[in-house]
């Protein structure tokens, strides 16, 4: 009896490997969701539908991009915490619900460890713009009317913890300046805003702001890269414009639920790390400013933890109390 059980025990075995290999090899066989962390017309969004066209075009199934905006990413993180380990849900993730939020706020409704890492898809320097009718034309200039009149000028954000806060953030911090915060659910609002002229300043992701940089709608007075960007050769640095220890790079990279099996994981960074080498998808990013990725899992993983303790960091440097 015994060894009828242990051979019955043995066939289920293999026959359940046997399924699971089945399964793995036909993925994907349904449309795969990507939640957006934003609203969209922002960069995650931007980024999100550049990348997921293609991923779904060599998977041989849709990628249907689904935003998710609010609460600085917490909704979409939320969201994708719930979600099946089967590689059929994954997030376009970012700085804000992947890194600044557990520093941010007392209690998330989810740990870094609800996460598995696929692969950074692409980085991009943040930019200092103000609406055209502002009389400032430099950061000093910026900088002296806000001293002059504390409290009377804005920076909008893409949501309260994403990049573009916490940098218009160390500005007020580096600069001494009082600035009013008004966030908003996602980049795209917030520049529509900007452009309007409801608020002041931005310290955006450059992909969102660039077109309306070049139709003189905004202006550049710097990026928050090390560097002067080619795509604003005349934009100083903040170094430059006289603003030490303010270098932001924002990211954005796909993240699974953890428990994902490794295969699908495997599967998703190497087509996704092979899309961002073709030419046309490097051009389109290199026109968004952006510096393309496609680590491995570990190395993103390694990279994610490390911006969760700079962003710590950034967090007590400025003062911002946990929410």
């Amino acid at each position: 009896m015994k060894q009828a059980f242990n051979g019955l025990s043995l066939a289920l075995g293999v026959a359940l490997i046997a399924a699971h290999g089945a399964a793995l090899a036909a993925y994907p066989d349904k449309p795969i969701r990507l939640i957006v962390p934003a609203a969209a017309g922002g960069t995650t969004d931007i980024a999100s539908r550049l990348v997921g066209k293609r991923m779904g075009e060599l998977l041989g199934q849709p990628v249907v991009v689904e935003n998710r905006a609010g609460g600085g990413g917490i909704i979409g993180a939320q969201a994708l915490r719930q979600s099946a380990a089967d590689g059929y849900t994954l997030m376009m993730g970012n700085i804000g619900p992947n890194a600044i939020n557990y520093s941010l706020y007392r209690q998330l409704p989810y740990r870094a460890e609800d996460f598995a890492p696929v692969t950074l898809v692409v980085s991009v320097p943040n930019v200092l713009v103000v609406n055209a009718n502002v009389p400032a034309r430099t950061v000093a200039e910026l900088v002296a009317l806000a001293r002059a009149q504390p409290g009377k000028y804005s920076f909008a954000s893409s949501g309260t913890g994403q990049s573009v806060h916490l940098s218009g953030e160390l500005f007020r911090k580096r600069t001494g300046t009082d600035l009013i915060h008004v966030p908003y659910k996602g980049a795209a609002p917030a520049v529509a805003d900007l452009v309007a002229g409801q608020v002041t300043m931005m310290v955006d992701n450059l992909p969102s702001s660039l077109p309306h940089i070049r139709s003189g709608k905004l202006r550049a007075l710097a990026v928050t890269s090390a560097s002067r960007v080619p795509e604003l050769p005349d934009v100083p640095t903040m170094k430059e414009a006289g603003v030490n220890d303010f270098q932001v790079t924002a990211w954005f990279g796909l993240v699974a639920p953890a428990g994902t099996p490794p295969e699908v994981i495997d599967r998703l960074q190497k087509t996704v790390a092979g899309i961002l080498v073709e030419p046309e998808i490097k051009s389109r990013l290199a026109e968004l400013g952006g510096i393309p990725g496609g680590d491995t899992p570990a190395q993103f993983g390694t990279f994610i933890k490390s911006e969760r303790e700079r962003w710590a960091r950034v967090v007590r440097d400025t003062g911002i109390p946990p929410q």
